[in-house]
C-alpha cells in the first residue's frame, strides 16, 4: 500500500504500512503535493539489538520489538484463566484516505483482535485521532490500556505541561526531554485541577511566537494519563489514554471499546500557532456559540447562601442598570439548602424560601431585559437529603452493599458524595428533575457544577469511572436535545473539568473559583492556549478577593476579565459614584469589542522581562479587508510584580498585518478614571498614551512602543484602529 498523506494548514501527516504494520513516519511541516520515494527509508540496525527495523507503530507493540510504552495492553480470559493473547501482532489490513482523513484497519486473527484507527486533519491543522479495538475472539478480552500517541521530530528537546490546584489551575512547568517516560496521571474521576490541558514538545527555547511545537490534548473528563516516551534509540512519542480501573473494560465476543479522541497540533510559530489550530477547530463546529456572549452577573460572591427575594431583586435592578445581560442565581435555592451540608440531590425549589417558586425573581430579571440562569450540581448528593434517605443504593461507593446495609462509602468531600449515574434509575431521576426545572421555569442558562473528585468510584462493587463519565455525557446530551436553547456552563470546583470532552457538550467553562485578577492573568493565559476566550468565564470580583484577600483597583480587575466571557461575581449594589460610572464604561467597552475578542486570533508576546505580560486579540491578522477606522486589535500590558529594570524599554505588539498602518491609543484607564493615578509608577506617563501613536504593523511587531512604567499588579488596555 502507498503511504497515506494528510495535509492541512501547513501540516502534513504521513502513514506508511511498508513494514507490515501502520506507522506515522512524519507529523509536522507540510511536505507539499508529492512525496519523494525517500519518504520511506529503513533505519540502520544498531549492535546488540533485534535483527530487524523496529517501527514506532500507530499502535506501538512488543511483537515488533518496540521497547517503549505499548499502544495496546490487555489479555484474554479463557475458561476463567487470565493472561492469554497478552502480546498482539497487529498487521495492516486496509488503509484509505481522502487527503484530510484516513481510516486504518489492523488485525491479529490469531489473537482475535482488530483495531480501527480514525485520523482527521481538520482545516485549521488540528489532528483528531482515536482507536477502536474489537474482540473478534470467542472468549472475553480485558483491555488494560489503549493509548493514542504520535511521534515528534528529533529536535523536540523540551517538554511543557501544565499543573495546578484549586484556585491556581493551569500553571506551566518545563523540563528537558530525557530518556524514559514522563507521565502525568489523573485519578480524580474528573479532569482535575492539576491536569495538564496540553502536553507540548518543542525545539530548544520555544516560546509564544517562535520555535517548533508538537502538542496533544486528550478529550476526556475521567481518569486519564498523558505522557512523553523517549526510548533508547532516540525516538520520542507523545500521547494519552483513558486510565481504566481494574477489569473496568472487559470486552465480550463482538464488543468494542473506543478511546477518547487525542487532539494534536503542530506549529512552526510557537505556542500561538498551536492556539490557532485549536481555535479554528472550535469555531468551525456547527454548534459553537454564535450569539454575542452576554455580560453575566453571578450571585455567589454577592449573597452566598443568603437567598432573600427582596435582596435578589435589588441586586437584579442594580445589575440591569449597569448593563448586565444574564443574571445567574447560584447555590442555595433548592430544598433544605442553607449551607453545603444538605440538600444536594433534592432538585425542587425550596418552598420555605420561595413560596411562589422562582417565578417572582425570574420575572424581575427578565422584565429588566436580562436572561435568567440557575446553578445546579446534578451529579452529586448530600447524605442529608431526601433522595439519599430514599435511595441509599444510588450513592457511589466501593462496596456491593449500600451504606445503609453496611457498605463503606468514600470519604466525604465538601460534605457530599456522588450519585451513581451508571444506575439507570438514578440517571433517570436526575434527568427528570433537571428537565422539570427547565420546563417549569424560564431558565436560559445552567451553571452546572461538580464539586468533588470521584475517589473509590464504583458501581455494584466494581470500578466505574468510565461508565460514570459516559453517563454524565449522556445526561448533558439528553438535556440539550430537549432544551436546545439553554446554554450550559461546565464548572467543577472552578476549573477541574476543562477538556474537549466536556466542551463538546457545554457552552463555556468556569476557569477557576479564584477571581483574584493577578492569579487570573496566569490561569486565563494558559487556559486560552487551547480554549478560545468566548468559552472561558472571566469575571470581575470585589476589590478584595474572596479567595486570596488581595486588593486590586477596578481597572486591573476589569482589564483581566475583558479577555474572556465577561461578567461579575460581586454585590454590585455597593458600587457607587465614580467607581460605578467607571464600571459602566468598561461594560460598554466589552459590548463594543466582544465581537473582536470572540473571533480574533490570540496573540501573546515573548517579553524578556518576566514581570511583564503582553497579550491581545487581533482581528484577521493578515486580512487587508479590515475597514479603516475599525478596531483591529486590543492589547493588555500587565505588570505582575516589580522588575529588575527601572524601565523595560519598548515592547512589541505582534500578530498585526505588517503592511497595514494602525493608530494605537490608551483605552483604559484614561485620565479622570479613579484608577488612573494608581496605575502608573512614573511621574508623567509616556506622552503617546495621551495623544496616541501611528505606525505600521511591521514597526509595532518588530520595534514596538515605549512601555509605560506600571505599578505592580496594574495594567493598561490598548486599542489599535486600522488606518
Amino acid at each position: 500500500m502507498q503511504p497515506l498523506h494528510l495535509r492541512s494548514a501547513g501540516t502534513s501527516l504521513v502513514i506508511s504500512t511498508h513494514r507490515g504494520e501502520a506507522e506515522i513516519i512524519h507529523w509536522g511541516a507540510d511536505l507539499g503535493d508529492t512525496l519523494p520515494d525517500l519518504v520511506i527509508l529503513n533505519e540502520p540496525i544498531p549492535p546488540s539489538s533485534i535483527d530487524a527495523n523496529v517501527p514506532a507503530g500507530l499502535l506501538p507493540q512488543a511483537s515488533s520489538s518496540w521497547q517503549g510504552r505499548p499502544g495496546l495492553r490487555g489479555h484474554r480470559v479463557i475458561d476463567g484463566a487470565p493472561g492469554f493473547d497478552f502480546s498482539v501482532h497487529l498487521r495492516a489490513v486496509s488503509a484509505t484516505t481522502d487527503s484530510t482523513a484516513a481510516v486504518v484497519l489492523q488485525s491479529d486473527p490469531d489473537a482475535g483482535i482488530t483495531v480501527r484507527s480514525n485520523l482527521t486533519l481538520h482545516p485549521g491543522g488540528l489532528l483528531e485521532l482515536r482507536h477502536t479495538v474489537t474482540n473478534d475472539g470467542t472468549s472475553p478480552f480485558q483491555v488494560d490500556e489503549l493509548a493514542t500517541m504520535l511521534p515528534v521530530a528529533p529536535d523536540a528537546v523540551e517538554l511543557l505541561d501544565l499543573t495546578g490546584r484549586w484556585c491556581r489551575e493551569r500553571h506551566p512547568q518545563r523540563r528537558a526531554i530525557q530518556q524514559g517516560t514522563w507521565v502525568r496521571t489523573g485519578r480524580h474521576g474528573r479532569t482535575g485541577h492539576d491536569s495538564s490541558l496540553l502536553l507540548a514538545a518543542g525545539t530548544a527555547g520555544f516560546g509564544n511566537r517562535h520555535g517548533k511545537v508538537w502538542a496533544t490534548h486528550l478529550a476526556w473528563s475521567g481518569n486519564h494519563e498523558q505522557f512523553a516516551d523517549s526510548v533508547a534509540d532516540g525516538r520520542t512519542m507523545v500521547g494519552g489514554s483513558e486510565l481504566l480501573g481494574p477489569a473496568e473494560m472487559v470486552l465480550e465476543p463482538g464488543e468494542s471499546y473506543t478511546t477518547p479522541a487525542l487532539f494534536a497540533a503542530y506549529s512552526d510559530r510557537g505556542l500561538d500557532g498551536i492556539s490557532e489550530a485549536f481555535y479554528s477547530w472550535f469555531r468551525s463546529r456547527p454548534h459553537h456559540v454564535d450569539k454575542p456572549r452576554p455580560v453575566v452577573l453571578n450571585t455567589w460572591e454577592a449573597v452566598y447562601f443568603d437567598h432573600n427575594l427582596d435582596t435578589l431583586i435589588e441586586l437584579a435592578a442594580s445589575a440591569a442598570d449597569l448593563g448586565v445581560e444574564r443574571f445567574v442565581l447560584d447555590d442555595g435555592w433548592f430544598r433544605g439548602r442553607r449551607s453545603d451540608n444538605a440538600g444536594l440531590g433534592d432538585w425542587y425549589v425550596d418552598q420555605a424560601l420561595w413560596p411562589d417558586g422562582l417565578t417572582p425573581l425570574i420575572d424581575a430579571v427578565t422584565s429588566r431585559g436580562m436572561e435568567f440562569g440557575l446553578w445546579v450540581e446534578p451529579e452529586m448528593v448530600n447524605l442529608d437529603s431526601d433522595i439519599a434517605r430514599e435511595h441509599p443504593e444510588w450513592i457511589v461507593g466501593p462496596s456491593t452493599l449500600s451504606h445503609k446495609d453496611g457498605g463503606r462509602l468514600p470519604l466525604e468531600w465538601r460534605q457530599q458524595h456522588v450519585i451513581d449515574l451508571v444506575n439507570p434509575e438514578a440517571w433517570q431521576y436526575v434527568f427528570d428533575r433537571i428537565d422539570a426545572l427547565l420546563r417549569e421555569n424560564n431558565i436560559s442558562y445552567l451553571k452546572w457544577d461538580q464539586n468533588r473528585d470521584l475517589v473509590e468510584h464504583g458501581h455494584a462493587g466494581r470500578a466505574s469511572v468510565h461508565g460514570q463519565t459516559l453517563a454524565a455525557y449522556r445526561l448533558f446530551d439528553a438535556l440539550r436535545a430537549v432544551h436546545p436553547d439553554v446554554e450550559i456552563e461546565s464548572c467543577s470546583s472552578g476549573g477541574a473539568r476543562v477538556d474537549l470532552g466536556i466542551l463538546e457538550r457545554t457552552d463555556r467553562i468556569w476557569a477557576s473559583d479564584c477571581n483574584d485578577a493577578l492569579e487570573r492573568q496566569t490561569i486565563q493565559r494558559w487556559t486560552g492556549l487551547v480554549v478560545p476566550p468566548e468559552l472561558v468565564g472571566s469575571h470581575i470580583g470585589p476589590a478584595t478577593s474572596h479567595t486570596t484577600a488581595r486588593t486590586h483597583d477596578l481597572s486591573f480587575r476589569a482589564i483581566t476579565a475583558l479577555f474572556g466571557h465577561f461578567g461579575m461575581e460581586w454585590d454590585v449594589r455597593s458600587v457607587t459614584g465614580a467607581e460605578r460610572e467607571e464600571l459602566k464604561r468598561f461594560i460598554g467597552l466589552y459590548k463594543e469589542h466582544r465581537g473582536l475578542i470572540h473571533s480574533g486570533g490570540m496573540v501573546r508576546a515573548d517579553v524578556p522581562d518576566e514581570s511583564l505580560m503582553v497579550h491581545g486579540v487581533v482581528a484577521s491578522a493578515h486580512d487587508g479587508g479590515i475597514p479603516a477606522g475599525a478596531a483591529a486589535a486590543l492589547f493588555a500590558v500587565v505588570k505582575t510584580r516589580t522588575g529588575f529594570a527601572e524601565h523595560v524599554g519598548r515592547v512589541a505588539l505582534p500578530g498585526l498585518d505588517p503592511l497595514r498602518s494602525y493608530r494605537v491609543e490608551l483605552l483604559f484607564p484614561s485620565p479622570g478614571d479613579a484608577d488612573y493615578g494608581h496605575t502608573f509608577m512614573e511621574a508623567k506617563p509616556a506622552p503617546w498614551l495621551a495623544s496616541g501613536a501611528e505606525a505600521t504593523g511591521r514597526f509595532l511587531g518588530e520595534v514596538g512602543l515605549p512601555t509605560p512604567v506600571l505599578n505592580p499588579e496594574h495594567a493598561v488596555l490598548l486599542r489599535l484602529t486600522a488606518l
